[in-house]
């Protein structure tokens, strides 16, 4: 099982040829590809931000497109909760002093309860979560 992180759920909304070639290895997976809540979170509070931002019509137009795209993919994915089990493994891995982003981390802690792959640009930052198995999918 694969789960993107942020980026990479970014970049099937971007509608580039890097999120296209995404989409498509998407379909090719023999594997399964979900997401977390942890990256729908960050996903749709981006967007949401950037209505509320908006400094003209158009801009405030384009986000909202943007924003109903997301949340079409995000409708077309299982969801991977942010649990008990996956909370606990965050406050363990805190702990133990593993430094990374907070959302990161739990995008980490649930691909860990689950036995999943995450997919990430950010290797360097995921690399120092133990046992973390992750692909960049975007090179």
């Amino acid at each position: 099982m694969f789960i993107p992180d942020t980026n990479h759920l970014r970049e099937l909304t971007d509608g580039t040829a890097l999120g296209e070639k995404l989409r498509q290895r998407i379909l090719a997976s023999k594997t399964g590809v979900v997401t977390s809540i942890i990256s729908a979170d960050e996903s749709l509070r981006g967007w949401l931000a950037l209505i509320a931002r908006a400094a003209s019509p158009e801009r405030e137009s384009e986000a909202y497109s943007r924003l109903n795209e997301t949340i079409s993919i995000l409708g077309d994915l299982v969801r991977l909760p942010y649990d008990l089990d996956a909370s606990a493994r965050f406050q363990s891995f805190r702990k133990a002093g593993v430094r990374i982003g907070s959302k990161d981390l739990k995008i980490a802690c649930i691909a860990l309860e689950y036995d999943a792959t995450v997919l990430t640009r950010n290797t360097r930052d995921f690399a120092v979560v133990p046992g973390l198995k992750m692909e960049n999918w975007l090179d």
